[in-house]
């Protein structure tokens, strides 16, 4: 009875200094700081965001950092940022934005040089610094930077006899073309070239980088003159019309990154166009690409020369956000140097700091990066500059005209032609 009752006794004070514990555990974890960043979507992107925020945490053990999960599709992206935004919710602090959003959104963000970003911005590109300040406000960090490359199967181009990848779209097509019909003999889901054909920033992003390539400009100049409508730029629309079904699946008018990732992984195409955070994924010992691809600047038309679109992402600060110091410091740390060589070692990103070029580390894990730099620094900026806050709308007209040609709805002619005065009209508002 005794040692029962001794048991009793020593199973309480268990219980007791357990709960005793717990409570002290718990009261420290509600004495952290908590801070959210809308960062990373799908894939590798989310996973190095978390990992970046634990990296924070282990530096800051009294802030807790909540990675809020977004949309993979920039546009739906926007709209969900938008909801809290103009409401002035406070609940994301710190937000993963568009190359292309500064001007449209920067009026709800920290100007980042208030909270010592000066301090560390000059190690950036200062074309993505520039394109970042707005009215003299640094509304958001650089955080990585991207440019449309061309992947292709480099096993496929020596059996079929090629010794290089295509100058030209014009040899695209003829290279795409024969490696097709060769590997159509043993795999009928073989196509020639994927790319980005859905009607979203992603076609806008494919169809100016066809269109500048071939000296057709860039729909609108910086003085707000609309000159898309050019028989150069008409010639490219209409020869990326004439790729679907026959070097382009006819589903490629619905692809976008990951999709179209997806079929050149799985060994269904020759020739991709895609972002650098694909070299990593592709170069996976589980997919059919490893060791077999190899990444080149994309084509250039006839009449100009190869064309990159300037893409990437930065941090901006949420102005209404109840921790700004905090998520000002968040924002800084996850795009110094440290992370962003942990990203692009690890995940393909490109850095926004030119030292990390020559990095052998970043080099060894992406020997690309060193071949191409001249087209990272060099790529071909959206119109988002000159459109300013109707730019979404002038993208969304653009890519649904191009949309339309690809899918037979409409000549190029006609939808250009259209699409000129539609953004004539958004640009006189």
């Amino acid at each position: 009875m005794k040692s029962l009752r001794l048991s009793l006794s020593i199973l309480l004070v268990f219980l007791l200094l357990v709960g005793f514990s717990g409570s002290v555990f718990a009261q420290a974890d509600s004495e952290k700081t908590e801070i959210t960043i809308a960062g990373g979507s799908v894939g590798i992107e989310l996973e190095l965001t978390k990992k970046a925020a634990r990296m924070f945490e282990e530096e800051n053990p009294n802030v807790k950092v909540d990675v809020y999960t977004t949309p993979d599709l920039s546009d739906d992206r926007k709209g969900l940022y938008l909801q809290y935004l103009e409401t002035k919710d406070p609940s994301i602090d710190v937000f993963q934005v568009d190359v292309i959003w500064p001007g449209e959104l920067g009026e709800h963000f920290l100007d980042l040089n208030d909270y010592g970003a000066q301090e560390v911005v000059d190690k950036h590109f200062d074309s993505i610094v520039k394109n970042n300040t707005v009215n003299g406000r640094l509304v958001a960090m650089p955080w990585f930077t991207d440019a449309g490359l061309l992947y292709y199967r480099t096993d496929l181009l020596d059996k079929y006899g090629y010794s290089e990848p295509p100058a030209t779209w014009t040899e695209l097509e003829e290279m795409a073309k024969t490696i097709q019909a060769g590997e159509r003999e043993e795999n009928p889901d073989f196509w020639g070239y994927v790319w980005q054909g859905n009607a979203y920033e992603g076609l806008t992003c494919n169809a100016l980088e066809w269109i500048h390539s071939n000296g057709g400009g860039s729909i609108i100049n910086k003085e707000r003159e609309v000159t898309i409508n050019n028989d150069n730029a008409l010639e490219m629309i209409e020869m990326a019309g004439d790729w679907v079904n026959e070097i382009s699946p006819p589903g490629v008018t619905g692809l976008v990154e990951e999709s179209s990732r997806k079929m050149f992984e799985a060994g269904n195409a020759a020739f991709m166009r895609n972002w650098p955070y694909v070299y990593a994924l592709a170069s996976e010992e589980d997919k059919a690409t490893a060791g077999k691809f190899d990444v080149a600047p994309l084509p250039a038309g006839e009449n100009g020369s190869s064309s990159a679109v300037l893409g990437g992402w930065n941090l901006a600060v949420n102005k209404y956000s109840e921790h700004p110091e905090l998520a000002a410091k968040l924002a800084i740390f996850m795009t110094s140097e440290k992370v962003q060589k942990m990203r692009a070692v690890e995940g393909s990103f490109n850095p926004t700091i030119a030292d990390l070029y020559e990095d052998q580390d970043v080099l060894e894990a992406n020997p690309f990066f060193g071949d191409l730099y001249q087209v990272f620094i060099n790529t071909v900026p959206r119109p988002s500059a000159a459109a300013g806050k109707e730019y979404s709308a002038v993208s969304e007209r653009f890519f649904q005209a191009v949309h339309s040609v690809l899918t037979g709805e409409s000549r190029a002619e006609d939808a250009i032609a259209y699409l000129e005065l539609e953004i004539e009209d958004i640009l006189e508002k």
